[in-house]
């Protein structure tokens, strides 16, 4: 079935990687190669692919390290019924992050789950990414879709600059700026008001967070160094401020 004319669904793939804080991940039994199914937490690498956290004590671990090829499924937890609501699924390898990849995975991680500070430095955890190789995307009738990985994963080969000052730009916002985050949230995406918080920015756009709530602010144009996301922020928030409120 085509998908219908409204439906971009390369953009809402992304959104739910980018806002998708737990997942159904599937991997195959040691020795048997068996399916075996388990619930993770997740966070996305600025170019949306999903990080994990795992044990080595974990079953889906040991998995892994025998045969990386992996599953995972991620839902928009709608309300009501969830087989309404739109759902993912990445096909893909599971890769141990290296030296020199693990500090980022870690940096961008604990932004979307800072409890995860407690076990983080644990000696049997470790930081894997997982590397898609297709996506089968469903989000009602007349939307299902299969989708290649450069249909919904974004392009940070020019955006060196922009992931340097990620970091900086990150905890700018949330020490200086929440009254922008939070306008972002109300008056650009229709959300209500909460402590919303930046939890990571890639060239096309802002992850927020408040609780289990968590939203993606698209940008108008792609961003690829920090001036520029700079000026980016700056313009939302006046667009925001210009915004006239909800009313109830």
């Amino acid at each position: 079935m085509e998908p219908t004319a409204d439906f971009d669904p390369s953009r809402l793939a992304r959104s739910l990687l980018r806002r998708s804080r737990q997942g159904a991940l599937a991997t195959l039994m040691a020795g048997s190669g068996d399916p075996y199914c388990s619930l993770v937490n997740v966070a996305s690498h600025a170019d949306a692919s999903p990080i994990l956290l795992i044990s080595r004590l974990a079953l889906h671990t040991r998995n892994i390290l025998a045969d990386n090829r992996v599953s995972l499924m991620l839902d928009e937890r709608a309300a009501g019924d969830p087989l309404e609501g739109a759902r993912i699924m990445l096909a893909g390898r599971a890769e141990e992050a290296a030296a020199d990849q693990a500090e980022t995975l870690r940096r961008r991680y604990l932004n979307a789950h800072p409890s995860a500070d407690a076990f983080v430095n644990f000696k049997d955890f470790s930081f894997f990414r997982i590397l898609p190789l297709g996506a089968h995307l469903v989000a009602g009738f007349g939307r299902i879709i299969d989708l290649a990985p450069a249909q919904f994963l974004t392009d940070i080969g020019d955006a060196e600059g922009l992931l340097e000052a990620e970091q900086g730009a990150v905890e700018h916002m949330n020490g200086d700026h929440r009254e922008a985050m939070n306008l972002y949230a109300t008056r650009l995406l229709g959300a209500d008001s909460a402590d919303w918080a930046c939890t990571g920015c890639d060239p096309d756009g802002m992850d927020m967070q408040a609780g289990n709530l968590t939203l993606r602010l698209d940008f108008p144009e792609r961003v690829t160094d920090g001036t520029a996301l700079r000026k980016m922020l700056v313009r939302l928030a006046g667009e925001a401020r210009a915004k006239e409120p909800a009313k109830d």
